[in-house]
């Protein structure tokens, strides 16, 4: 496969394991994978990397998922990026406020396998 023509996916996750897994599978069925490993990190990331999708943990150092959406959404550059919630936190108020900020999904880690998470992956990404 053409190393420019990959979709490029990053990872902001400060767990190194989680997000390990998730780069290996990833890897694995063909994405350009990045990680970031906190919020502050991952904005710049964003806006060096350019990815087609986004994965974003809520809780982590220097700036939650939260913070990382509302600098998403209120950059004109970058505020087209997809990106999908990947939390342990199930509770209504997350799942509203991440919608409200403009994450395009929601996934609780321990309701879904890294397979179901690249098939949502190719879901929000056939949108």
């Amino acid at each position: 496969m053409d190393e420019s023509k990959k979709t490029k996916i990053l990872i902001i996750e400060d767990d190194r394991f989680i997000a390990k897994m998730y780069q290996t599978k990833l890897s694995l069925e063909g994405y350009d994978v990045d990680v970031a490993e906190n919020g502050q990190i991952g904005v710049e990331k964003i806006k060096s990397f350019q990815p087609d999708l986004v994965l974003l943990d809520i809780i982590m150092p220097e700036m939650d998922g939260f913070g990382v959406l509302e600098v998403i959404r209120d950059d004109a550059a970058i505020n087209s990026t997809p990106v999908i919630i990947m939390s342990n936190l199930a509770q209504e108020d997350h799942l509203k406020r991440a919608k409200a900020l403009g994450a395009k999904d929601y996934i609780v880690k321990s309701q879904y396998t890294p397979l179901d998470v690249v098939k949502k992956i190719q879901e929000v990404l056939a949108r």
